[in-house]
């Protein structure tokens, strides 16, 4: 079986929820969600784990995710993202605090990833299938360059009860490829039941129910970290003044299928996901997660004589 590495983005702050999101454990032994991911992708044949982090609590990481904790199963590495790690020619702009982005923090894993590759957020549970269907396309692509993929969630399975959520809005051409993916911001579903989304110029707008959606739950080979440094220097050209840019997954891919420069297939699902966006989030999930255990999707205990998370 082709080798296969899945990278986990882990290097947010938590800001909304009020805590390192990450490694808060909600499961009944005190796993994370990321205990979950991992369960879920070496079930699907993943055997390196690669944690995308800030070196502000690298330590944490470190101690609690091991490869022991997974049962020597897979290989971990950790990389580091962080407002200066920018390209030779560039610095951070007075001012800047906010992140560069979810594809800055991919393109953190290069040194380290030489072989098809998933990426994931921490804090997201995509469910098995979804590693599933994703980790049989990344076998086909061994000694292949920009073909890609995407796990796209139906809309309705993707929002959040406690407050508004961003998710890249999807469309696709008749051959199940990606043809457009906009990140779009401010998504909820209103009392009258509709889901709507807000532009910055505060223009509502409705999106179906069965809207496909990217979770950043996509697939690659290495060739798309040679595609990222070309294209993020120009963003760095581009936002030298907004100081709230970010680059994004989704604005990378956009730029590649555009410009036809790859292909990204769209392996839909019609999983729900959650995760822990808001604090208010944590009972959904727990109970959720319970759910599953009782249905046998998960044993109820993952990993043997392991700390918990935090």
């Amino acid at each position: 079986m082709p080798s296969m590495t899945l990278v986990v983005l882990a290097a947010g702050m938590g800001s909304r929820y009020g805590s390192l999101k990450q490694m808060d454990g909600v499961g009944p032994n005190g796993e994370a969600i990321i205990d979950y991911s991992i369960f879920d992708a070496i079930r699907a044949g993943f055997t390196k784990v690669v944690f995308v982090i800030r070196h502000s609590f690298e330590k944490d990481f470190r101690e609690v995710f091991t490869p022991e904790r997974f049962g020597n199963q897979v290989e971990v590495e950790f990389v580091f993202q962080e407002l200066d790690y920018l390209p030779d020619g560039f610095s951070v702009p007075e001012g800047r605090e906010k992140p560069w982005g979810t594809n800055h923090a991919v393109m953190m894993a290069k040194s380290v990833v030489h072989e098809p590759f998933a990426v994931i957020n921490a804090d997201d549970f995509y469910g098995k299938e979804s590693y599933a269907v994703l980790g049989k396309y990344l076998q086909t692509l061994a000694g292949h360059e920009n073909r890609y993929a995407m796990v796209g969630f139906q809309i309705s399975n993707t929002l959040s009860d406690n407050g508004t959520v961003s998710r890249g809005v999807c469309a696709e051409d008749a051959n199940g490829n990606l043809a457009t993916i906009t990140e779009r911001h401010q998504i909820e579903r209103r009392k009258d039941g509709k889901i709507v989304y807000v532009d910055p110029d505060g223009t509502q707008h409705t999106l179906g129910e069965t809207t496909p959606v990217s979770m950043n739950m996509f697939g690659f080979t290495p060739d798309y970290f040679v595609h990222s440094e070309g294209y993020f220097r120009a963003f760095l050209e581009e936002n030298a003044s907004n100081l709230k840019a970010e680059f994004y997954i989704p604005l990378m891919v956009d730029y590649l299928i555009q410009n036809r420069l790859a292909q990204m297939k769209v392996l839909p699902t019609a999983a729900k996901w959650f995760g822990v966006t808001y604090k208010e989030d944590r009972p959904m999930v727990v109970e959720r997660i319970k759910a599953l255990i009782a249905a046998g999707e998960y044993p109820s205990k993952l990993w043997a004589g392991t700390p918990a998370a935090r």
